[in-house]
This record gives structure tokens, C-alpha cells and sequence, in this order.
């Protein structure tokens, strides 16, 4: 009987204001993954709010249990061979650290990673056009201008994506994989 090494499957969490980079990275980092034959899944924080957390607002409540959800998806995921990149903004710094504890708990490997991108920067981006809207008085509660955000205290990694392509990015995750064993 032959057994196959299981690949090492890992949650990497890239969290940071709207507009940070966030999914672009992400994106970038999982075609570079994929092509190195690696299974990996995108679990952007878009798509899941339309399926998997349609009917929560944006309270601390139902923010909590949207990173929860994503947490849990991704903690399996990984757990069973699938480098799960997570672009989330997830604001609140004691929702991340439930879900790494998640990870701990099933002594899954959990990176996260902060889009440092300042706020100046994320407005002149505005990807989705929320910094206008919330300008203009038609939105409030967005991250990181009338809501709160906390940054990691220690995150695995800081890109500052106003000083380095989404490329370059996206390469620094994966060196930080590299460095783990986790590619």
C-alpha cells in the first residue's frame, strides 16, 4: 500500500481598510499557487456576504458573525490541504483572534497579514465607490472613516501597497509562505 503526502493546507487572512489591495493580492498570490500545482481558494469577503452571510448588516454583532463564519470555512479548508486566502477586511482585532484561536485549536497554520494602506490612499483608489458615497452623506458606518478599525498588534506580515505593486504584494505573501514551510 502507497500513501501520498497530504499537502499543508494554511488560512491566510489578509485584513485592511475597503479599497486596500486586499482581493487583488489575494487573487494574484492564488494564480501564482495554483500554477505551482497547489490547491488554494479565494474566500473574498463580497462573495461570502452575498451567500453565506446575506441577511447580516454591519452592527459589531453581525460583523462578528460574518469573520466567524469565514473563520470557520476557512479553518476547514485548511485543515484539510487548501491554502484558503481570506481578503476580509474583519475590523475588530478580537474577532481575527477567535478565528486564529480556531486555527490554534486544530493546530492549523493561520497567517495573518495587514494591508496597511492609509485611509488618504484607499479614498483615491475607492474601488467600489464607498469613500465618495460616505462623503457625500449617502453611507455610514465604513471602516476606518466613521467606523472603527484595529489594526493587528502582531501580524505575520505588513504590505504597504502604497509603496509596492499588487505584484510585489502578492510575491511577499508568498515569500512569507516559503519562509513557514507552508509552499
Amino acid at each position: 500500500m502507497t500513501t501520498t503526502a497530504r499537502a499543508q493546507g494554511a488560512t491566510v487572512w489578509l485584513t485592511g481598510l475597503p479599497s486596500a489591495g486586499k482581493t487583488t493580492i489575494a487573487r494574484l498570490l492564488a494564480d501564482r499557487l495554483a500554477g505551482e500545482g497547489r490547491r488554494v481558494e479565494v474566500l473574498d469577503g463580497d462573495e461570502i456576504r452575498r451567500f453565506l452571510s446575506s441577511g447580516l448588516g454591519f452592527s459589531r454583532a453581525d460583523r462578528n458573525t460574518n469573520v466567524q463564519r469565514i473563520g470557520l470555512v476557512s479553518e476547514v479548508l485548511a485543515r484539510n490541504g487548501v491554502l484558503s486566502l481570506v481578503p476580509v477586511i474583519a475590523p475588530y482585532a478580537d474577532s481575527r483572534d477567535a478565528v486564529r484561536a480556531r486555527h490554534e485549536k486544530s493546530a492549523t497554520p493561520y497567517l495573518e497579514v495587514h494591508v496597511a494602506t492609509p485611509v488618504e490612499v484607499c479614498t483615491e483608489r475607492d474601488v467600489k465607490g464607498l469613500y465618495a458615497r460616505q462623503a457625500a452623506g449617502e453611507l455610514s458606518g465604513l471602516t476606518g472613516v466613521d467606523d472603527p478599525y484595529e489594526p493587528p498588534a502582531e501580524p505575520a506580515l505588513v504590505l504597504r501597497t502604497e509603496e509596492q505593486t499588487p505584484r510585489e504584494s502578492a510575491d511577499a505573501v508568498h515569500a512569507l509562505l516559503t519562509e513557514r514551510g507552508l509552499v
